[in-house]
């Protein structure tokens, strides 16, 4: 027979002596057993140990190369004939221009509308005899289309503004609140992160409970001198170191490859962190309190994990979310954990950003804990 090599808990047996010293070093002995076993597991797993810290990084690193240097919005746009507007720009003012277009001249206007249609090109430019200037545009792309509309009345208000040779009663003066070198990494990253901390939580608890009841492991612990805060508390330090390294990970590839910068009190992503782990792992502690088999398990966990990611702004704002969408969204801690992690990282947000936040995680934890506990199961009915 080939030996192998388990990575189920060894349960310490019990030993004479002084009761109470005995029992305290049997606990440690458990504790540290269980969290030894839980890791080694991890580990020799390589499909979770991919999903939990490999996956959430390749789409950062995805996210990240796409919007790397990506400031600023930029349009193929299709000049049909001669459009003076156009034209007659030079020096500073074409320059700016063409930062934001790439204009190609054509003369055929039927083609190059069935072109826009077609996503060849973002919108077509034509000029009248009477000096009428017309913008065809697709609405296929909506924020690129009002971009475009944008930049046409600007350069149309300008050259009106020329022609007049009359100053301009009013001016803008617009300039964003923070750093102008901020980048898309700025808000990539929180969101990013909130998601693999969520996903590692979520699915390791689950998974765990389902898998040691089915291999009888929790029969066996039920049955030890170990309590079940023993068994919890080893789960919960593995959960935690998880997202402890998840985390360092996400920083160090965020600042060193994308140019992420971290503002002023950005170690308060660490004990948000550690809150979030707590309110997840009791969401896979429902999970796997239900479910009888692994493959339920993750189904479970995948069908509150991706909602509650697109929900919470992981992946993109709520803004223009409807008014029902973001009731929903507030009761998901994900949204928690985004939010105040933006803040602590990227917007010089300090406690009194992260305190609520880490509050509203805590009882979350504790009242699906609760819930947790009441249909816990040791073993398969």
């Amino acid at each position: 027979m080939t030996a192998t090599t388990s990575t189920e808990p060894k349960v310490p047996a019990p030993r004479g002596g002084s009761a109470g010293a005995a029992d305290g070093r049997e606990r440690v002995s458990a504790f540290w057993s269980l969290s030894r076993a839980m890791l080694l597991g991890m580990k020799r797993d390589r499909t979770a140990t991919f999903f939990i810290l490999l996956f959430p990084l390749v789409f950062l690193v995805f996210f990240g190369s796409v919007t790397k240097g990506n400031n600023s919005p930029h349009a193929k746009v299709a000049q049909v004939g001669a459009v003076k507007l156009f034209d007659s720009m030079q020096g500073e003012g074409r320059t700016e221009l063409d930062k934001v277009l790439t204009i190609t001249r054509t003369d055929d206007e039927a083609g190059t509308l069935e072109k826009v249609r077609k996503g060849d090109f973002d919108a077509m430019i034509t000029q009248g005899p009477d000096g009428k200037v017309e913008l065809r545009y697709s609405a296929a792309d909506t924020v690129r289309a009002g971009a475009l509309q944008g930049i046409v009345n600007s350069v149309v208000q300008e050259a009106n503004q020329a022609a007049t040779k009359q100053p301009p009663t009013y001016v803008v003066d617009a300039q964003q609140v923070e750093d102008k070198s901020l980048k898309p990494i700025q808000f990539l990253t929180p969101g990013l992160l909130g998601w693999a901390v969520a996903t590692g939580a979520v699915f390791g608890a689950a998974l765990t409970l389902v898998n040691w009841r089915r291999s009888k492991v929790l029969r066996r612990l039920r049955l030890a001198p170990i309590s079940a805060g023993t068994v919890v508390s080893s789960r919960i330090v593995v959960s935690l170191l998880t997202a402890f390294l998840q985390t360092t990970v996400f920083l160090v590839v965020a600042t060193s490859f994308f140019g992420l910068k971290l503002t002023g009190d950005w170690w308060l992503v660490l004990p948000l962190v550690a809150c979030a782990t707590l309110a997840f792992m009791s969401i896979g502690l429902l999970a796997g309190s239900v479910a009888k088999t692994e493959e339920a398990a993750s189904g479970i966990s995948q069908l509150i994990v991706l909602p509650m990611s697109f929900l919470s702004g992981s992946f993109f704002p709520l803004d223009g979310a409807p008014g029902w969408l973001k009731t929903v969204s507030e009761i998901m801690p994900l949204k928690y954990l985004v939010s105040a992690a933006q803040s602590v990282l990227t917007r010089g947000g300090g406690v009194m950003d992260a305190l609520p936040a880490m509050g509203g995680l805590l009882l979350f934890a504790a009242v699906c804990t609760g819930i947790s506990w009441k249909l816990f199961r040791w073993e398969d009915a």
